[in-house]
């Protein structure tokens, strides 16, 4: 073999992995740049606007020195709704003294805030991993981290209220907690997984804490100022989430519509047992007989009502993005978290009266209200 046939050869392998480059690099940017039509980059032109002028800070706008915020652990507004919540619907919960039922509502209220603040670290992982992978230009880099700065501001604030709380709760099942790492990374790799993930687990929050407000339910204050903040900012996370998955999945493949059709309520049901219900150590630090919780989470009729509820926009959402089919449809009916889609976005519970919903959010639809203006 000639000296000059290795050079020659190299030279070739060369320019063949330099063509490879080309045609990987031509791929990706046909595949990512044909996605940002015109009504999407303007849908994240403003959602990113309104996060530069319309945000909060968790230590500037909230005094939590402040003597209407201080928290009272004996306050009777930490008994759990018993329209709202699944375990306070219980003929159990609503027996106890109550002495017991605020101790039990004031350690599910804070494990709640808990999970939520856990959740939000999934999304900002999963959400990391994904714009790290976007071309230079690509309008969804600068909205995605104005997002996660958001959520991070929501841990801060979220941590604070649950330290003031002064209840030592664990948050995620450990199951969740130990796959959490492995959540997020791999949802950066599926980002249509990871976005129906992401309206997982923020509508089942978003949907009871505005029913909380909605039906004028009392809270302590601290409590509620942190939701009226937390609805607010979710506004434009939801609302992005949803324009991600117009945007990606209609350009996917049948094969891959029909995965994410089959994910969505799985991922529903899912996540929202992970947020709403809470770890085996619940029960067991209230003695709370086993009957209960599989009533409450999810086997009774009014809980499985409750649950079925959460989602009601989520199943208008899956029906516009043509994941609606026999198939799923039964899926979602199996999983307990079929029903009517909403009309509108944030529709509240059909039960619910015009003047109530009008006369009992003047806050949260001010603050909706300032974000998108």
């Amino acid at each position: 073999m000639s000296h000059t046939a290795k050079p020659a050869r190299r030279a070739d392998r060369v320019r063949g992995s330099r063509r490879a480059q080309e045609t990987s690099m031509t791929l990706s940017k046909s595949i990512r740049t044909d996605i940002f039509g015109p009504d999407y980059r303007e849908t994240l032109a403003i959602l990113s606007e309104g996060s530069v002028h319309r945000n909060f800070d968790p230590y500037l706008d909230i005094d939590w020195d402040s003597p209407e915020l201080a928290i009272d652990p004996d306050d009777p507004r930490w008994v759990l709704s018993p329209e709202l919540d699944p375990l306070g619907g219980t003929d159990w919960y609503k027996s106890l003294p109550l002495e017991r039922r605020i101790e039990i509502g004031k350690w599910r209220t804070a494990n709640v805030i808990k999970v939520g603040a856990a959740f939000e670290s999934i999304l900002i992982r999963g959400m990391m991993q994904y714009i790290m992978k976007l071309p230079n230009g690509s309008p969804e880099f600068r909205y995605c981290l104005h997002e996660m700065t958001e959520e991070c501001n929501h841990i801060q604030m979220f941590q604070e209220l649950i330290n003031r709380i002064g209840v030592d709760v664990p948050g995620m099942r450990p199951l969740f907690r130990a796959l959490s790492p492995f959540i997020g990374v791999a949802g950066g790799y599926a980002h249509a997984i990871l976005f129906i993930g992401i309206l997982g687990g923020e509508e089942p929050i978003d949907h009871y804490q505005k029913a909380i407000i909605r039906e004028g339910e009392a809270m302590p204050p601290a409590v509620l100022r942190t939701m009226q903040i937390h609805i607010a900012e979710e506004a434009r996370h939801i609302s992005f989430a949803g324009e991600f998955l117009k945007a990606h999945i209609e350009r996917m493949s049948p094969f891959g519509k029909g995965m994410c059709a089959l994910a969505f309520p799985i991922t529903m049901r899912w996540l929202a047992g992970e947020i709403m219900a809470p770890p085996r150590s619940f029960a067991k630090e209230f003695d709370i007989p086993r009957e209960v919780v599989r009533e409450a989470f999810w086997d009774g009729p009014h809980a499985r009502q409750i649950l079925s509820g959460y989602f009601g926009d989520m199943r208008k959402l899956a029906d516009e993005l043509g994941l609606m089919n026999p198939v799923t449809r039964k899926l979602w009916s199996l999983l307990h978290v079929d029903g009517e889609p909403s009309r509108y976005r944030g529709e509240p519970g059909r039960r619910n009266t015009a003047a109530a919903v009008a006369g009992r959010l003047p806050v949260v639809g001010s603050l909706v209200g300032w974000l998108a203006a």
